[in-house]
């Protein structure tokens, strides 16, 4: 990640911001150029369209039943993250997306089309824990951290062949600087950010009582499930095969920590409230 932290700041011309690397929840090195500030003030707006533009579900049992799994995971963020479980605040949407999100601010999203697929709380909280573990690292202010370089260094390549090359020469070196970029920094850089929060989601879960296994459950379903996928080199996101292999591959380590949770009483009854 340093590296690529690194080449993101000179492609654009811009070594000075390299600066700007900030240590990931898992030790990595990535680069953050927004404020927190300024991504919860985008991550605010963006749910509240969100709640105008989505049918909202109502069903009190369905909400009752994510709202529990959801208080379980949030319940176990280090205060260090900068938020209180009361911070958080999750909406269902109904709509049959097979979906969840979470964004800065401490604001959740399920689609009622995830509880479709996720057969229990465990596998559930797999999803939520997955998608709070991309805020806590600040994935979504890594991602525009690097757009923002990115094109920054594409413009600034422009600029510099405008005086040089004919413009057809300019547009083929413009353009071969996009794709690599693309395929060499943003969509690798992607894939690890995915990797990162399955990697802290399973841990979120089996600390707040869920069964880590059932991570490695869902997403065998979501492979079957899932058609054509584009080949990993040119995906955002690992391949099933390579997703299921990690996490199952992370249960020796996370699996103990259930494990101590059961034991110190941490034991989710959520799916009590699931609608039948």
């Amino acid at each position: 990640m340093l590296k690529a932290c690194k080449r993101l700041a000179l492609i654009a011309g811009l070594s000075a911001l390299a600066a700007g690397c900030a240590v990931s929840p898992t030790g990595e090195k990535t680069l953050l150029l927004n404020s927190p500030q300024q991504m919860n003030a985008m991550g605010t707006q963006s749910f509240e369209q969100m709640k105008e533009k989505l049918e909202i579900e109502k069903d009190k049992q369905t909400n009752r039943y994510v709202q529990c799994i959801a208080d379980a995971i949030v319940m176990q963020v280090p205060r260090e993250y900068g938020y209180a479980p009361q911070d958080w605040e999750l909406v269902v949407f109904k709509d049959e997306a097979v979906n969840a999100f979470a964004l800065p601010g401490g604001k959740m999203g399920v689609y009622t089309g995830m509880l479709k697929v996720a057969k229990n709380q465990d596998q559930l909280a797999s999803v939520i824990g997955h998608e709070v573990s991309h805020v806590l690292a600040q994935h979504g202010n890594a991602r525009m951290s690097q757009q923002m370089l990115t094109q920054l260094g594409i413009t600034a390549t422009s600029l510099v062949l405008a005086d040089q090359v004919d413009s057809k020469t300019q547009k083929a070196a413009v353009m071969a600087l996009g794709l690599g970029a693309q395929y060499g920094i943003l969509l690798p850089y992607s894939r690890a950010h995915e990797s990162e929060a399955d990697m802290l989601g399973q841990e979120l879960m089996a600390k707040a009582g869920f069964d880590p296994r059932e991570a490695v459950s869902l997403w065998q379903t979501m492979a079957e499930k899932g058609g054509a996928a584009p080949p990993e080199l040119l995906s955002t996101h690992p391949a099933s095969t390579t997703r299921i292999r990690k996490l199952d591959a992370q249960l020796s380590q996370y699996y103990p920590l259930y494990q101590q949770a059961q034991a110190e009483g941490r034991r989710p009854n959520c799916d009590a409230l699931k609608p039948r």
